[in-house]
Formats: structure tokens, sequence, C-alpha cells
């Protein structure tokens, strides 16, 4: 008589770390994570340092030679560059012969040569940051020169033209954005829409690869349809999870190291963090629904078919939240849709890098969410565990909720 085989039940907690350990290892060693993780990476360190070049060279002084014959011109060319919005120094040169060598070599540039009327020397061109200072200073003199004719004071009259200006009032003020906030809210959307993309096709590509080549069925003889479904999102959430925090500590750390954020209100570590929670809520609704219904066939060309309603409704947030959010966080639109679950994990962290969300909403939004989540949970395992073992063509998702 042939003895039976023995059955070795496991806990469901077990069976899930054994899925989705399996699935960490087989994500962990491909090619595809590894050089995605390290662009990804590359990618925010590089536009961090980008922003802090374009940021270093639009707040370089420009320095302005002056000779003993316009010394007097040096400290308005100062006063007019901050009124302007140009940062100017002066170097004192010794004449106009000697400010060749310092215009052709950079160190200055333009020199002052004359005041009556404003003569001035340059290499190859006036810059255009200079442009405006001189253009004003050259009216200051023909002015001075002018009060000097009639016997009044010129210094006198150059400091009150200096300190007059209009009184602006606007009926509407535009709000005053923090760039370094708005940059952050952007990057924020357009690596949440990212990394949920990615993982949630690695979940949806997965669940028909095992089922097409009938992996499932060895698998489902130890383990639960649930429990294989469950050990699956989990293992390849912690891929995504891990991807992400290696990203936003990337960004985090450039942005904190080359002071990006040293003069905005932007709290880098509480946005961090608030995108890697979004993202762990995210890809649980996202994957929970993907994985069903990729279960629904049984091979690759057919998954896209019955994705793309979950792909659309991804795709609806990421354009409202990086076309509207980061210039009007507070809009109607995206404010009601940053409470919506599926449509929340992308526009809600936008919000926090923004400084426009208070904290009950934050609550609100993500209570929301995380209470979706269980009746998630039943209804994907549901049809996932009537539907994966059911090869052949596309199975009707009515017929995978109802078969008992």
């Amino acid at each position: 008589m042939t003895p039976r085989p023995t059955v070795v039940e496991i806990s469901n907690g077990a069976a899930i770390r054994l899925i989705a350990g399996r699935e960490i290892t087989t994500r962990v060693r491909s090619k595809a994570f590894v050089w995605t993780t390290v662009a990804l990476v590359a990618a925010v360190v590089l536009g961090g340092v980008l922003l802090h070049l374009v940021g270093s060279q639009s707040d370089s002084a420009q320095k302005v030679g002056v000779t003993p014959e316009a010394s007097g011109v040096a400290e308005q060319l100062v006063a007019l560059g901050s009124v302007i919005g140009t940062t100017v120094e002066t170097q004192e040169v010794d004449s106009a012969e000697a400010a060749e060598p310092l215009l052709k070599d950079g160190t200055v540039s333009a020199v002052v040569t004359g005041t009556d009327p404003l003569t001035v020397l340059v290499h190859t061109e006036l810059p255009d940051a200079l442009a405006p200072v001189l253009g004003s200073l050259a009216q200051q003199e023909a002015l001075s020169s002018a009060v000097t004719d009639l016997g009044g004071d010129p210094g006198e009259v150059g400091r009150e033209i200096a300190q007059a200006a209009p009184d602006v009032t606007a009926l509407e003020p535009e709000p005053e954005r923090d760039s370094a906030q708005v940059v952050a809210g952007f990057v924020a959307g357009i690596l949440l829409f990212i990394s949920l993309m990615t993982a949630g096709q690695l979940v949806a590509q997965g669940v028909v690869e095992e089922k097409s080549s009938r992996v499932v069925e060895l698998l489902l003889a130890t383990v639960r349809p649930w429990q294989l479904m469950a050990g699956k999102v989990l293992g390849i959430g912690v891929i995504g999870l891990t991807q992400v925090v290696l990203v936003v500590g990337a960004g985090a750390g450039t942005a904190a190291v080359l002071g990006l954020v040293d003069a905005s209100s932007i709290n880098l570590g509480v946005t961090a963090l608030w995108v890697i929670v979004w993202f762990v809520v995210g890809f649980t609704m996202y994957a929970l629904a993907l994985a069903a219904l990729s279960a629904l066939v049984s091979r690759q060309e057919d998954v896209g078919s019955v994705t793309a309603p979950i792909m659309t409704l991804m795709m609806i947030p990421y354009l409202i939240g990086v076309s509207i959010a980061p210039w009007d966080p507070n809009n109607p639109l995206v404010v009601w849709l940053s409470f919506v679950p599926f449509c929340a994990p992308m526009l809600m962290p936008i919000r926090i890098a923004l400084g426009e969300v208070a904290p009950w909403e934050v609550a609100v939004s993500l209570g929301l969410s995380l209470a979706l989540i269980p009746v998630l949970v039943w209804l994907a395992g549901r049809i996932y565990s009537n539907a994966v073992l059911r090869s052949g063509g596309r199975i009707k998702l009515k017929d995978a909720l109802t078969a008992s």
C-alpha cells in the first residue's frame, strides 16, 4: 500500500512571509530593478546639483571696475543695483589701459571710465544684468549735471530719486510661492506616480506570468489563493518602498547638503516622511486592484486591457497634481480630489509639501484611504481566488465575483 504524502500545515503569516520573501529575492536580483533605482537616485541628485548651480549663477554679483575719474559713482552703482535686483560689486581700476586685461580675463564685466557723459568700457558687449543699472546711472548723471547748472545739490536730488517708488495696491494679489516648496511638490508628484506605476505593473505582470506558466497551480497546492496574493503584494511593496526610500533619502540629503532649502519654510523631513507614507497607502490600494484584475486573464498581452481602468485612474490625479497643484494648491478640484481614495496618494503629498493643508485634512484623507483598504482586501481576494486557477480566455469580472 502506497503511503499517503504528509501535508504540512503552515500558518497564514508564515505562508505570506514565504511568498513575500520569494518575490523580494527575485526582484532584487533583477537588473531592471537595480538600474531603475540607480537611475532614479542619480536623477534626483543631479537635479539638486543643477538647481544649486543655477541658483549660484543667478545670485552671482556683477563686478564693475571704476577708474579714478569716475570713483564718485561707485556707491550709486551698488545702490541702483539693489533697487533693480542685481548685485553689483565695484573694483578700483587705475586707468582704462589697466582695465583691458581685467575685461579680457573676466575679472570685471564692465569699467566706468567717465561720468560726463557716462562712459563704459566692455570686452565684447554689455551684460544684460548691467544694462538697466548703467542706463539708470547715465540718467542720474545727466540729471545731476542739469541740477548743478541750476545751482542745486545733485547729491540730495539723487538720494530723493533713488528712494522714490510707487505705492502699488493689488486688488487680488498673487500669493507668494516658496520656490523650494513648489519644486518639492512637483518632484513628490512625479516620484509617486513613477513608483506606483512601476510597482503596480510588477504585481499585474507577476500574477499573469505565474498563471500562464502554471506555476500558480504548484504554489496553490501549498498555500491558499489569498495568501499567494497577499504575499505577492507585500513582497513587491517592500521592493517599491525600498526604492522610494532610497530616492527620497537621496533627494532630501542632496537638498540639505547643498543648502537648497535653507531659505525656505519647507520642513524637508516631514515632507519626505509623508511621501513614504502615501506611497505605502497608494501602493496597497493600487496593487490589490491590479492583482485582482490581472487574475482575469492568462496572457501577458491581455494585461493592458484589464488594468487600463486602474491605470487611467492613476493618470488623472497625476496630471492634475503636476499641472495645477504646484501653482494653485487651493484649487477646488485639487482640494476635493486630495480626499478621494486612489487620488489622495498623489495629490495630498503635493499639498503637504506646499504647506497648504491643515493637519485635520491630512487625517481625514488618510483615514478615508485606510478605511477603503479592508474592502479592497476582501474584494480583491474574492476575485483573485475565483479567477487565478481558471485558464483560457478572459474571465468576466461578474463571474469572478459570483463564483463559489
